[in-house]
């Protein structure tokens, strides 16, 4: 799944079409790496966008806004200063390097013409935005990268702004045969790694599928080829140029079953057998759009969710040792029977012990099986039964004070371990602002004194199955609170993942409808999904109508017992749900 040269050419293809001769009309910064750019064109307003961050760096067209910061960040101000309202005059990729240069007319204070280009590196973590004047020189970048953080080139305010070279590959668009064979031929590598480490803007699943078009298999040694294989290898290589030339791809998704494994500008055609397909796109950015929304969003909230994350594993592993240390001391309790029996056989059979004697033999009568029983030879027997009691008062003791603790202990283990359930499950910051006020609520997070307390907005997720019934889903444990006791009716169907946290999941039924058998696999299979068995195979759900649902008194948010129930073991797939955006 690699965003390669040719990806670039596909979207830059796109942007072209779209925003050449186009106006910036806003220029928003919505996250630190994130830019979004509005662009008034003769077609309608078109929007850009571009991030540059290290796990998920991302360029293309969308239809979707962001919220932005109430205070723009420095860089954005100084977009807009030069920027607003320029007219976009060129948009560039130099070679397949995964660089896009965006060209923009504008007028300075005095109204004279001047231009600057936006440039866009997609290199992972080296990812950037940089803004450049017509000298080539940097004026701001998103990030900024000193001699200190790299070697091969700064970028800074004033320095000159270059291409690194820092991979020694050749320009694809203008390889002939004679240049192709050799750079390839002179690799000991499989032919693949071969194809991708030598020319750029291509990526080992590109370089997979010409090998697999020319019928070679791609994991061979360059030199097991004859020169009729590289013939044909060179003759899929030039049409992979002619696409990128002519500017005729054909953007795709490859499934494995339902699950998507990879994407590219070309037609995947390894992708085509048995539960393998590719699905077609009318662009590249509704292609990545579509691939990358999610993950991005939950990049993004993995990021912002780092401290609550940080909170909930440090008390997490805290509690964990002491449950485990107090396990411990409770095996160490587990000979205060023995003890209790021990002396009451002494106090029985004591009569038996002769002075000075280190241990006696008696029957236990609770079992008629013979016991040993070690004495003091210092001691009487009824001294001995007495020191064998107060041994078995004090692990008595000690037991029950222990089984309530570890009682507390693995209650607060299975509430801390359903918040990071939840964390998982979150996305978006209104979701963090429940979990964190629930952190706060159960101690964990200090409240500051005057700080006012967040609003809450984030709501359960609303699925509509097969069958049209209603399914609400509650990604923390204050909506599976809300949405068990409070929303939820008594013939609706309660869900939830047997013996790990996960979500409460409530199908209505509206009355005394009966819901048919889909509904209930649909049901659970998101009880399953959003819980913390999400990557298995199946998972054991519990199901019972809520009115079965109890609340203990003084029970941590999300915590219920049922005492009758039905199970299923469901799949963690709910591709044929609809999600519903309330």
């Amino acid at each position: 799944m690699a965003f390669d040269g040719i990806t670039i050419a596909n979207v830059v293809s796109e942007m072209k079409r779209e925003l050449l001769g186009g106006r910036l009309y806003k220029i928003a910064q919505p996250e630190a790496d994130e830019l979004l750019l509005t662009i008034k064109t003769g077609n309608g307003q078109k929007r850009l966008f571009i991030s540059a961050d290290a796990s998920l760096p991302l360029i293309y067209l969308t239809q979707s806004n962001k919220q932005s910061p109430m205070t723009a960040p420095n860089f954005c101000m100084l977009l807009r200063k030069h920027l607003q309202n320029g007219r976009i005059t060129h948009i560039s990729q130099p070679g397949l390097e995964r660089i896009v240069q965006i060209s923009v007319e504008h007028l300075d204070e005095l109204g004279d013409l001047r231009k600057k280009t936006l440039i866009v590196e997609i290199m992972g973590k080296h990812s950037n935005i940089i803004f450049c004047d017509e000298d080539g020189r940097i004026i701001d970048s998103i990030k900024h990268i000193s001699a200190a953080v790299s070697s091969v080139r700064e970028v800074l305010p004033g320095k000159p702004y270059f291409v690194a070279h820092t991979q020694d590959k050749l320009d694809a668009l203008s390889t002939d045969y004679d240049t192709f064979w050799k750079a390839v031929s002179a690799k000991p590598q499989p032919v693949f790694k071969a194809l991708y480490g030598s020319f750029t803007g291509i990526s080992p699943i590109l370089a997979q599928e010409l090998c697999y078009e020319a019928d070679i298999d791609g994991e061979l040694p360059t030199a097991a080829l004859d020169e009729a294989a590289y013939h044909r290898l060179f003759e899929r290589f030039e049409n992979m140029v002619r696409v990128v030339r002519e500017e005729d791809f054909g953007p795709n998704i490859a499934y494995t079953g339902s699950q998507p494994v990879e994407f590219g500008a070309l037609p995947l055609s390894m992708y085509t057998h048995g539960p393998d397909k590719t699905v077609a796109y009318p662009s590249m950015s509704a292609l990545l759009e579509s691939y990358y929304a999610e993950k991005n969003t939950l990049t993004r909230i993995r990021q912002k969710s780092a401290d609550l994350r940080r909170i909930v594993q440090t008390a997490l592993e805290r509690n964990i040792k002491k449950y485990d240390l107090q396990l411990k001391q409770m095996q160490d309790t587990q000979k205060r029977d023995t003890y209790r029996i021990w002396g009451e056989l002494l106090n029985t059979y004591g009569y038996d012990a002769k002075p000075g004697a280190k241990s006696l033999e008696a029957v236990n009568y609770y079992t008629n099986e013979k016991v040993t029983i070690p004495l003091d030879p210092n001691l009487t027997a009824t001294e001995n039964a007495k020191k064998y009691f107060e041994k078995y008062g004090k692990l008595k003791r000690t037991y029950e004070a222990l089984s309530e603790l570890t009682r507390e202990v693995k209650s607060q283990i299975d509430h801390l371990e359903s918040i990071s359930t939840a964390l998982d499950i979150a996305l978006s910051e209104a979701d963090l602002a429940q979990i964190r006020e629930e952190l706060a609520q159960s101690g964990y997070i200090r409240k500051k004194g005057n700080a006012k307390k967040a609003k809450l907005t984030s709501r359960p997720l609303h699925y509509i199955s097969s069958d049209g019934f209603h399914i609400y889903v509650g990604k923390n444990n204050l909506q599976n609170d809300q949405l068990t006791f409070q929303f939820a009716s008594g013939n609706d169907w309660w869900f939830h993942a047997k013996g790990i946290p996960g979500s409460h999941v409530i199908v209505k039924t509206e009355g005394e409808k009966e819901l048919p058998d889909r509904t209930f696999e649909e049901a659970g299979s998101l009880a399953a999904y959003y819980s913390k068995g999400r990557g298995q195979d199946k998972v054991e759900i519990d199901y019972v109508q809520k009115k079965q649902i109890k609340k203990p008194a003084g029970a941590k948010p999300g915590f219920v017992v049922y005492y009758t129930n039905y199970s299923l073991m469901a799949e963690c797939d709910i591709s044929a749900l609809t999600l519903v955006n309330d």
